[in-house]
């Protein structure tokens, strides 16, 4: 196997050089194309008046002989032609050019569209150009990419040979500008903040570390934007988002990924019962937007998304257990849009008190045994701040690598003033896993991270 896959590349390294000897420059920089494969085909579909020139571009899919004449599929990012390629219609040495290419080859050609009599639109192609010679073969389009990890490992193949894969990851981006739209829409300013940060805040995580050269020290990568976005409220922001790229190292599962997108938003002069009511807002506007219909779907079921979501506390759901244990474990069980309300103070250092100080008016929303957002009104009491960095700082001399650290720049912009506010925080990945009904984060990321191979090296 090993040695007819060797040949089938040195055939191609072969076919190469015939290029460059006969003046071919095999990886031209240029590209003629005048209409994506998509446009042609709704041209000729309106009856319209076709352009006198239509050169399409794509990468060559199949090649069929069939007597004297070439048949071949040519595929771009938006659809798929069947190419006819005549010699009476190239001129004997072009058509004998063909011989040179292979699937897989990104070709330009410039002609015609008919219908076959089979009733198959066709480019009857009047010339034709190479764009970039393959010399790898792609994989059998049956056989050939089954293997989970060599999906993950070379996704570039994975979008290839598998459209549902690729019409996928068209949805992420889909489903990721709805959600800025709808932001915007509402008066919120999309920002970015510090990803190299001297002290790493806004939740319970293990940082990477890495060096700054030019300053000589330290730094983290970020594992939250919230202390920052929280001093953008000081410096006179009322509505802020940012899509933060964040990095945690911690382990990995269906639904954690030390790199992944935090959404987090703030808003001043809310509190958390308006951010509940803007989230129900939220997720059902980008989930009709995204799939057709306010529903998703979890293990065969259908979860409807309509307002309001359920309720409950945090003692009632995790019975008097105040544990992260105990509330991962109370989640799982959880189907229906459920919003877990007060968290114990300790689990939730940046948020304000409740009525009851133990507890914080926090909000986590859970859909599909997934929790998809963490939510509060933010505390904006400096002292009662300190306090609770002050405790995490001795959580973390007592063994805890996750405890928070104290910021004191954090501290003294809090002290300067920030007006009542609520924030909002949730994996992208783990909402994308429960619109496109996925198991695992992996699915949702295109080049999740893999363990480089000694034997190939990447």
């Amino acid at each position: 196997m090993a040695d007819a896959y060797s040949e089938i590349i040195k055939a191609r390294e072969e076919k190469l050089a015939r290029l460059k000897k006969r003046g071919i420059d095999p990886y031209p920089a240029s590209c003629l194309r005048t209409h994506t494969i998509l446009e042609a085909r709704n041209l000729y579909a309106k009856k319209t008046d076709l352009p006198q020139k239509l050169i399409l571009a794509g990468r060559l899919r199949a090649i069929r002989r069939q007597g004297g004449l070439i048949f071949a599929d040519l595929r771009d990012a938006t659809e798929k032609i069947q190419l006819l390629f005549k010699r009476d219609v190239l001129g004997s040495s072009n058509f004998e050019d063909l011989d040179l290419l292979d699937i897989g080859d990104f070709l330009e050609a410039e002609g015609g569209l008919i219908t076959t009599k089979k009733g198959e639109l066709t480019l009857l192609v009047k010339n034709w150009r190479i764009l970039c010679k393959s010399l790898l073969p792609l994989p059998e389009k049956w056989h050939g990419l089954k293997d989970i990890e060599q999906r993950y490992r070379e996704r570039e193949l994975d979008l290839l040979m598998n459209k549902e894969v690729f019409n996928l990851f068209v949805k992420r981006a889909e489903i990721i500008q709805n959600l800025r739209k709808f932001l915007i829409d509402h008066g919120f300013l999309e920002v970015e903040t510090p990803i190299l940060q001297n002290i790493p805040g806004g939740t319970n995580a293990r940082p990477f570390i890495t060096h700054y050269n030019a300053y000589n020290t330290d730094v983290y990568l970020r594992i939250a934007p919230e202390l920052y976005l929280k001093r953008l409220l000081v410096g006179g922001f009322e509505k802020v988002f940012e899509f933060a790229v964040c990095f945690r190292n911690e382990g990995v599962d269906a639904v954690h990924n030390p790199e992944f997108i935090d959404l987090e938003f703030y808003a001043a002069y809310w509190d958390e019962e308006k951010l509940m009511d803007f989230t129900e807002d939220l997720l059902i506007n980008v989930t009709e937007k995204s799939l057709g219909k306010a529903a998703i779907f979890r293990d065969n079921k259908e979860i409807s998304l309509k307002k309001p979501f359920l309720r409950k506390e945090f003692v009632e759901i995790t019975k008097g257990k105040e544990s992260d244990e105990a509330l991962k474990e109370a989640v799982k069980k959880i189907e229906e849009p459920t919003f877990i309300l007060h968290h114990p103070t300790k689990m939730i250092p940046l948020a304000k008190r409740s009525e009851k100080p133990e507890y914080v008016r926090s909000f986590q929303l859970v859909i599909g045994g997934v929790e998809l957002v963490k939510a509060f009104s933010e505390l904006n009491d400096p002292k009662d701040q300190r306090e609770r960095f002050l405790e995490q700082e001795r959580l973390r001399a007592a063994g805890d690598e996750e405890a928070q650290r104290l910021d004191e720049a954090f501290l003294r912009a809090l002290s300067y003033g920030m007006p009542p506010a609520a924030g909002f925080g949730m994996g992208v990945e783990r909402l994308l896993i429960l619109l496109l009904n996925k198991n695992s984060i992996r699915e949702v990321l295109l080049f999740p991270y893999m363990r480089p191979k000694e034997d190939v090296g990447y």
